[in-house]
């Protein structure tokens, strides 16, 4: 039934759907949605779910690569692949009017932060990752947002890929081997860090290895 209402809704010139069509798509009577739903409210706020849940399914099983840059560069294509071939969906998921944020909206961006994580640890991050974390997700999803709301606007293909290229340059330093740039004391700072995180494992003692995080994290922060 939401996989009925959601096809419903990417197909629907209103953006908008009857209890009625729901049911005749999958042969129930309007009874068996109530009693599931509650009402159409109840209806529109499963297929969130249902949305979010199809569109995580896909990263949290990703296997990783050897370049943790690309992998988050495969995650922003994906993402807009995913709003472009659901765009009611996808404007419900992120639409201002929900009451509350989705707790899978914060999984998303939990994922994001682990992945990107994995680039600090690989000296490829140029600036702390919770702010790397908030420019890829608040950039990726504004720019799904314009997409599926106005297509007849932005009607450039490589507008994503222009993008996406944009927002990298500011988040990630080119592989140590490819650059011909020294990597600066934040890139540094922030890639220690993200190793003690790691593997915390060192001769000193907690309180030791938690200031020179703190220390580490103002060298970051200071370029």
């Amino acid at each position: 039934m939401l996989e009925a209402a959601a096809e419903l809704l990417d197909s629907s010139p209103d953006r908008d759907i009857s209890t009625r069509a729901v049911c005749e798509a999958v042969g129930v009577g309007a009874p068996v949605l109530y009693r599931l739903f509650g009402d159409k409210s109840g209806l529109l706020s499963a297929v969130v779910d249902h949305g979010f849940e199809k569109y995580l399914s896909v990263k949290r099983v990703a296997a990783p690569s050897e370049d943790p840059v690309v992998d988050v560069m495969n995650g922003w294509d994906k993402h807009m692949a995913f709003a472009r071939e659901h765009p009611t969906v996808y404007r419900m998921m992120y639409s201002p009017a929900l009451s509350a944020v989705p707790k899978a909206a914060q999984e998303a961006l939990d994922l994001l932060r682990q992945l990107l994580e994995r680039c600090a640890e690989a000296g490829r991050l140029r600036i702390p990752t919770e702010a790397a974390a908030q420019m890829i997700m608040t950039a990726s999803v504004g720019l799904a947002l314009s997409l599926v709301t106005q297509p007849e606007v932005y009607t450039d293909d490589s507008l994503i890929r222009r993008q996406r290229d944009a927002v990298f340059a500011a988040v990630f330093v080119d592989k140590p081997a490819e650059s011909t740039q020294t990597p600066t004391l934040a890139t540094k700072a922030l890639q220690l860090k993200a190793l003690l995180d790691a593997d915390p494992g060192t001769e000193l003692v907690e309180p030791e290895v938690n200031l020179l995080k703190h220390w580490l994290e103002r060298l970051a922060k200071a370029e």
